[in-house]
């Protein structure tokens, strides 16, 4: 470590700062989140999901077949969307950074020079002044503040703490926190990564999608479809081939070219393509809406995760108040005439602090006293004072206005001490609470300003952090949702708890995080019980997350400093207030832009409907995915021909499942949110799924006791069997009835009316007109397959939607 009397005079030499810096003992931060653009194309490109789609649609555009290939399309927009998703993700935490500060000022060769922050080196002599951004971490070696010119440094941002520290020689000064009082020379004692903001950001920057139900359970449920259909293609093909004579003869006569297309038909019919774009489409309309309510969602599937929330963790300053303290009330103790003038001129003084400019409103229309000599406040004295002139309203002499305990250093009288008492009984309701005390003597001499004697109390005077308007309401909606509240801060637990109870939160009992357990399950027995907890280290708030997921949780944790970043980031959902620290927004999933608390049951309302909605919509989809499986495995391996054209799949697709998907995605829905989505969804999906490929068999089996019709015309009535049950099922889904849900119904239907009566239609669909034999067997087949429908409507949502009502509100 550099000689601290060589630092104080002339700084380091340019020389050895030139060669600090080549060694490698620079302040450069650490960058990147450690996951590349190419790391991410080959994540969501080169999968097993994609490698078999694709494969299907390149076969199809080799044998010139492009109208049956129209599948590629929505693949191609699902890989396109999670690299966008991925690469902005990594794009916000690459820019992360908790040093913001423009330029550094150092002591070199004895002279000031500014300097990027980049080029600080270990043992630099920093030159602190009023307003600078600490670069690096340092230890102060010359503090230039001597009595009112105090050397005052703001950690909030860093360690919760909101009340400015006073530094003096010797002690550590961090990296990201700022001077807001006095100056000071201070030695450089870490740099770069090894910093403590640099540590913060490395921590934040790892990079992590946000938990999603849906995202998670759609991708569990693509991944065992993709596995499956290795199988499924063998059994497909082969069942295709024999179907068309077998393998020699298929391959001579050219009838290989329809076996592929039935085998690629089968095969893509099996995924579930549309279910993560209309997902994905919804989330983003969602995060339109909110962001015209001045919400931001930086990760699209962010938009659910605050309907799955039951423990929501808050920082005090900047989510429950301001960050203002407001005036509370007096508590006069004795009367000495023209207090209430002296705390008027303390409240509009110019150089009053933010504390006292709160009292201009109660007590600034009061006679002012001619002051004489005033002390400014001093956060190491805790206390000012003004020496005034007596006249007939006022009593003149030395008025003292501080902490209690710091103005009535030795309270000989009773009322001294009851004072005292009174002043801790205040201070323990959470209130910041402040003595006015009055003594005739004047203000001793001397360099540093002191205390007179005989000082007396004259009245307590009492401040609380100012609480959001849309605080209290909101904590109560949470409590009504069954959303469990935790209050994290830094600051002192009794101040924590007397915000909380404020504010309307029952069992505000404070904690003190310097008792708290270290080990995760021992905390978290604390975090089921304890609801407010003060002097919180940003490590400990991270810990708390953990500990509460460990309970099986969905937390939410809300914050603006950078102390509550690394929380933020590892919470279930992270979000941030609109004062928040650039580091802070960046790892939050969600950004309060105007500040508004009150903007959050409007989150949780569209959580709510994006999940309800999907889940209904996912139905759609496993039910298409579950009779697709079904038929290639059964008419593969009865080498039965495949009963449809890729191209007829599109109809079904696009009137059953598609159009009105996209519909009913975006409809309102204010269903409560469960768990259980997928194994609600497959309840319903799987037994659908199995009515269609029934009614699929049995027209198979019986239409060849009818007569003999052509491969056009046995196509077309298995894509009527399918399209009639698979409408009923939207038809089903789509309750509880409204109009704008039977015109999208009914408009489905019409469209599947006019594939056959437009021609141009019907001849690139080829579709056809049915003979009456069939047609009445269609009927016949698609009205049991309605009445089916409908016993599986009421018994899924007796005995599934039923019993999950009663579920509580917990991740799965």
């Amino acid at each position: 470590m550099t000689d601290t009397s060589t630092v104080t005079r002339t700084g380091l030499t340019g020389e050895e700062a030139e060669r600090r810096l080549r060694d490698g003992q620079g302040n450069a931060q650490p960058a990147g989140s450690g996951r590349s653009l190419w790391q991410i194309l080959a994540a969501n490109v080169f999968t097993h999901f994609n490698a078999i789609v694709f494969a299907g649609f390149g076969v199809l555009l080799a044998l010139g077949r492009w109208q049956d290939a129209l599948f590629g399309i929505p693949a191609l927009f699902n890989t396109v969307i999670g690299v966008v998703q991925e690469y902005n993700a990594k794009r916000t935490l690459d820019q992360l950074a908790v040093l913001n500060a423009p330029t550094a000022r150092v002591l070199r060769d004895g002279v000031e020079h500014e300097i990027p922050p980049a080029q600080v080196v270990l043992g630099d002599a920093l030159v602190l002044r009023t307003g600078d951004q600490i670069t690096a971490d340092a230890r102060v070696i010359e503090d230039h503040g001597a009595g009112s010119a105090a050397f005052d440094v703001d950690e909030s941002l860093l360690t919760g703490e909101s009340d400015p520290i006073r530094k003096h020689s010797g002690d550590e000064l961090l990296s990201g926190a700022s001077v807001v009082a006095g100056s000071a020379l201070a030695e450089v004692t870490r740099v770069g990564a090894e910093s403590y903001a640099a540590k913060l950001t490395v921590e934040a920057r790892k990079f992590s999608l946000v938990q999603s139900e849906l995202r998670g359970s759609i991708n569990r449920l693509l991944r065992w479809i993709s596995w499956a259909l290795v199988p499924l293609i063998l059994i497909v093909a082969s069942g295709q081939m024999r179907a068309h004579g077998g393998w020699a003869d298929a391959i001579a006569s050219g009838e290989w070219v329809e076996a592929v297309v039935g085998a690629v038909a089968a095969v893509i019919a099996m995924v579930p393509l549309g279910l993560v774009l209309i997902t994905s489409i919804a989330f983003a309309v969602s995060g339109v809406k909110l962001a015209q309510d001045q919400v931001l969602i930086q990760e699209l599937p962010a938009v659910e995760g605050l309907a799955r929330v039951d423990v929501l963790c808050l920082d005090k300053t900047g989510t429950l108040t301001t960050g203002e303290m407001a005036f509370e009330g007096v508590h006069p103790i004795a009367e000495v005439p023209g207090w209430q003038g002296v705390l008027g001129r303390l409240g509009t003084a110019p150089d009053a602090n933010a504390t006292a400019r709160h009292l201009a409103g109660a007590f600034g229309e009061h006679a002012a006293p001619r002051v004489i000599e005033a002390v400014p406040f001093d956060s190491a004295r805790k206390w000012s004072a003004l020496f005034t002139e007596g006249d007939a309203a006022a009593r003149g002499g030395t008025w003292v206005f501080g902490a209690a305990e710091f103005v009535l250093r030795t309270p000989v009288s009773a009322s001294a001490r009851d004072a005292i008492e009174r002043a801790g009984a205040l201070s323990e309701q959470g209130l910041r609470t402040l003595l006015l005390a009055y003594t005739a003597l004047p203000l001793p001499g001397g360099e540093d300003p002191a205390l007179p004697e005989g000082l007396e109390p004259v009245a307590l005077v009492t401040f609380r952090e100012q609480a959001r308007g849309d605080a209290a309401q909101t904590l109560q909606y949470f409590a009504d949702q069954g959303v469990g509240v935790r209050v994290i801060s830094g600051d002192d637990p009794r101040t924590v708890a007397a915000v909380a109870r404020h504010v309307g939160l029952a069992d505000a009992r404070p904690i003190d995080a310097r008792t708290l357990p270290e080990g995760l399950d021992e905390l978290a027995e604390v975090m089921e019980t304890g609801r407010v907890f003060g002097r919180v280290t940003p490590q400990q708030k991270r810990a708390m997350v953990h500990a509460l997921q460990r309970r099986g949780h969905v937390v939410a944790m809300t914050g603006d400093g950078v102390n509550d970043a690394l929380a933020i980031k590892d919470a279930d959902l992270g979000i941030a207030m609109d004062t928040a620290t650039a580091a802070t927004k960046a790892v939050a999933r969600v950004v309060l832009l105007d500040g508004r608390f009150d903007r959050m049951p409007g989150v949780v309302a569209e959580g709510r409907r994006v999940i309800a909605n999907i889940e209904r919509v996912s139905m759609l989809f496993l039910t298409k995915t579950t009779y697709a499986i079904a038929i290639g495995v059964i008419f593969g391996l009865l080498a039965w021909a495949f009963p449809f054209l890729p191209r007829q799949l599109s109809i079904t697709d696009g009137l059953t499942i598609g159009i009105p998907a996209f519909f009913l995605a975006l409809l309102p829905n204010a269903a409560r949110y469960r768990s259980g989505f997928l194994k609600r969804s497959l309840s319903f999906a799987i037994p659908a799924g199995l009515i269609v490929t029934a009614g699929l068999i049995e027209l198979h089996l019986i239409a060849r006791s009818l007569g003999t019709f052509t491969t056009m015309q046995l196509q077309s009535a298995n894509t009527l069997v399918l399209a009639g049950i698979a409408l009923w099922v939207l038809a089903v889904l789509a309750r509880p009835v409204h109009p704008f849900r039977i015109a999208v119904v009914a408009a489905m239907y019409a469209g599947l009316g006019l594939v056959w009566m437009i021609p141009i239609t019907r001849d690139f669909f080829q579709v056809t007109w049915l003979p009456e034999p069939l047609l009445w067997l269609v009927c016949g087949i698609v009205a049991v397959g309605i009445i089916l429908v409908e016993i599986l409507r009421a018994w899924h949502l007796r005995n599934v939607v039923g019993r999950d009502q009663g579920r509580p509100v917990r991740s799965s």
